[in-house]
């Protein structure tokens, strides 16, 4: 035994005494910072969709109807040809549909795993919410308490100027 580590004796332990090191203990490779210095970061930044992915999302939901279709008409038996008319016409008729709905998701209809469409949804109805509310768009966070102590700034300097005229 050494340095005052495991059992003093390995009598009656039932064990041959031999310490190990534990190796699940996960030790930290560095030591960053608990919090970040730049206040920038606390600023919360609303999560921007990506526009290929919905458009890829909105095609495909265009092409499982197309493909519906045409799996139904294969099992009637109607010949390619018709198949391949009938299918241009659907996809033609979803894609004027979907130009000319123009409205952004439902969300109470998306599922967690859509974080695109969610994230889209969310814009909308923050978008919406300041309108109603009448928030202008280049409005930011905390600039009213900001105003306020300039306001005390002003007025203290205002002070000490006519302290300063009565002194003299």
């Amino acid at each position: 035994m050494s340095s005052n580590v495991g059992l003093s004796t390995p009598r009656g332990s039932g064990t041959s005494g031999y310490v190990q090191r534990n190796l699940s203990q996960l030790r930290p490779r560095d030591n960053p910072a608990p919090y970040p210095k730049d206040v920038d970061t606390f600023k919360h930044r609303q999560r921007q969709p990506d526009k290929e992915i919905l458009e890829h999302d909105r095609k495909r939901e265009i092409e499982v109807k197309v493909f519906e279709l045409r799996d139904g008409l294969e099992d009637e038996g109607l010949d390619e040809d018709e198949i391949e008319d009938r299918c241009t016409a659907l996809r033609k008729k979803l894609q004027a549909e979907q130009a000319g709905k123009g409205v952004g998701p439902n969300a109470r209809a998306l599922k967690p795993h859509q974080v695109h469409e969610l994230a889209k949804a969310k814009i909308e109805e923050s978008e919406k919410l300041r309108r109603a509310l009448g928030i202008s768009s280049d409005y930011e966070e905390g600039s009213h308490w900001r105003k306020q102590e300039e306001r005390a700034r002003e007025t203290e300097i205002q002070r000490a100027r006519d302290g300063a005229r009565r002194g003299d």
